[in-house]
């Protein structure tokens, strides 16, 4: 049937383009990243990385219709870690696996008011807290999917997935728990709708996670909930961005868990020339505090929550509450480089029940665009309490796009 569905959703646009010249637009990335992860308790306490990544493909497009392929390698130049699906954990983990795959396939359709999608893509939804693409990793995540926005009117959008299969971040060497693929039949819901005081969205994420080797299929969940977010202007020089997000999570399809926790988010940012300040407050709430029954985020864009150190990329069984502050500053341009910024995030991170203080963790960032190339140093520092261990992580990283 999700053959079919891909089929005929593809069938049912190429029609009206085929009389039409045809676009030819290259596609073409590049990423050089240093990644250091050290943590306590270890036997080898230190791993070190050193991987390249390429992307290359074409978008051809004839009026409202267009194809992507893209397809994708990765290497290690350094390979003194542990990458999650080969060899023995006996260091810290760095994600990214050497990998070739092909990342995009898609056939596209879409005008005013429409616009389907058929075949491999990124589907990035809201924050992407619950759905994402997880770009910070070589492997970025992409789904098997079919896709459509609808805006039948101005402010009003609705958009639906349906996805067979999620390709995930660990590659053609994925096994076990940490597959290339896992297959399943996910649906996603969004209906948004512009107001003054933001965007507000009602969503439906039910994610099947299919394979008896991924958790024994306990990760699998619906969740339904609100989000609203938006900007408004205070000055002429200052601004206020904010997020309010609540749902509920339960088991779903086969999972043998029987389940409810509640997700929150509060995060409000003031933009002063130049200057950001950040707060916020998120949980993901526990049930019982058994394994795998706290709100769980399989499909998200984890890294850019609750600190960069990963501690937190499966939620505990008792949940996690993460309180956070962080301010920057930013240049539109300082000599040749453009956009620089410099940044800094500290979190406080407690249970959801039995009032566990798990640790803290300070991010820091500093990024500039050099011409086509985006420079980046990042670092994370993970002071551990109840949970886990001593971790520190820095990045060295160049993405060049054409």
């Amino acid at each position: 049937m999700k053959y079919l569905l891909a089929s005929a959703a593809a069938m049912a646009v190429a029609a009206p383009a085929c009389a039409q010249q045809i676009a030819l637009k290259p596609v073409a990335e590049a990423r050089l990243r240093y990644e250091q992860a050290r943590q306590d308790g270890l036997p080898t306490e230190t791993s070190d990385a050193l991987t390249a990544r390429l992307r290359a493909g074409v978008t051809a497009a004839s009026g409202g219709l267009s194809a992507i392929v893209v397809g994708q390698g990765s290497l290690a130049l350094i390979d003194d870690y542990y990458d999650g699906v080969n060899d023995a954990a006996t260091r810290p983990i760095v994600a990214d696996p050497q990998n070739i795959a092909l990342y995009i396939a898609q056939l596209r359709y879409q005008t005013k008011a429409l616009a389907l999608t058929a075949g491999r893509q990124k589907l990035s939804l809201d924050d992407e807290r619950f759905v994402g693409n997880v770009a910070f990793r070589d492997n970025a995540q992409t789904f098997d999917a079919v896709r459509a926005e609808l805006t039948p009117a101005k402010g009003l959008k609705l958009d639906l997935a349906y996805a067979w299969s999620v390709r995930t971040i660990w590659g053609i060497d994925g096994k076990g728990a940490r597959q290339q693929a896992i297959s399943g039949d996910n649906l996603f819901a969004n209906l948004s709708y512009a107001t003054p005081v933001g965007t507000l969205t009602g969503f439906a994420y039910l994610v099947d996670q299919d394979e008896a080797a991924v958790q024994g299929f306990r990760l699998s969940s619906q969740t339904y909930g609100l989000r609203l977010a938006g900007i408004q202007s205070l000055s002429k020089a200052a601004k206020i961005s904010y997020q309010l997000s609540h749902a509920r999570q339960s088991d779903y399809h086969r999972n043998p868990n029987d389940y409810r926790a509640d997700y929150w988010l509060a995060d409000a940012t003031l933009d002063v020339k130049g200057w950001k300040l950040n707060a916020g407050y998120e949980v993901l709430g526990a049930d019982k505090g058994a394994a795998l029954t706290s709100f769980q985020t399989p499909l998200g864009t984890n890294f850019k929550f609750q600190g960069w150190a990963d501690k937190f990329l499966t939620t505990p069984a008792n949940g996690v509450r993460d309180f956070y502050v962080g301010g920057g500053y930013g240049w539109k341009q300082l000599g040749p480089l453009a956009g620089v910024s410099l940044s800094a995030t500290w979190h406080r991170f407690k249970s959801d029940r039995l009032d566990l203080y798990y640790g803290d963790e300070w991010n820091l960032l500093a990024s500039a665009k050099l011409k086509k190339t985006m420079l980046s140093v990042r670092y994370a520092h993970y002071d551990a309490k109840a949970l886990g261990t001593n971790t520190e992580k820095l990045w060295l990283q160049a993405d060049w796009t054409y």
